[in-house]
């Protein structure tokens, strides 16, 4: 896993055209999107795990947290879970984290030219590749853009649309513009589709991890 340092990244919705500043502390998150390997046990298969909904990532999350006897982050209830912010397990990354580490320290929409970075419907052959055979960002984290979309912790917006979760990224399967840092997707908590995957986060510390301060900016 890649220690990300601490930062302020600004989100945007394009829906109700709103942007917001985030400061995020310093975690951890993993180079590469979960693999079929390491989820379903497919011996020596580095493409990543998909068809995963957001309630099946939040239980592997605390299924490996138990093997490597750390404490789990989340208690999941019925459709939803709840989130111990000072656990040491695995757990999702929160949307600030996703797209400040997918950032890296960038501006634009991407950390670098598509087709150096990201496996998305112009050079897929439309199908999912293993992870870690493009150009990573400068934090050394790979595939955060193309390939599969990935689950974040978020609710995507609860007074239109409930317990949808947010995903980021872009996959395999999308068009040039989806696979872009500020772009967002949601999905109910049970979906499974084959361009959907995650990956791993753990906080530092009590409360890393976690969004600092949240301040309503201009709208975009």
């Amino acid at each position: 896993m890649i220690t990300v340092p601490s930062g302020r990244v600004t989100l945007s919705d394009r829906r109700t055209q709103r942007s917001w500043a985030v400061d995020v502390d310093s975690y951890r998150l993993a180079a590469c999107p979960v693999t079929r390997e390491q989820y379903q046990g497919v011996t020596g298969d580095r493409r990543p795990a998909h068809s995963v909904s957001w309630l099946d990532a939040v239980r592997y999350c605390n299924e490996l947290s138990r093997r490597e006897n750390l404490t789990p982050a989340y208690a999941p209830d019925g459709e939803t879970a709840s989130w111990n912010r000072a656990a040491d397990g695995y757990r999702l990354p929160t949307e600030a984290e996703w797209e400040h580490a997918c950032r890296a320290g960038t501006d634009g929409p991407r950390y670098g030219p598509l087709d150096e970075i990201a496996w998305h419907r112009g050079n897929s052959d439309e199908r999912p590749h293993e992870v870690g055979e493009l150009r990573p960002n400068a934090y050394g984290l790979y595939d955060l853009l193309g390939n599969v979309w990935e689950w974040c912790w978020d609710l995507y917006d609860p007074e239109v649309y409930g317990g949808y979760r947010v995903l980021r990224g872009g996959g395999w399967f999308d068009e040039h513009w989806s696979c872009r840092a500020s772009v967002r997707r949601r999905s109910h908590p049970t979906l499974r589709i084959d361009d959907v995957g995650f990956r791993l986060a753990r906080s530092i510390g009590k409360g890393s991890g976690t969004a600092a301060s949240a301040r309503p900016l201009a709208p975009a």
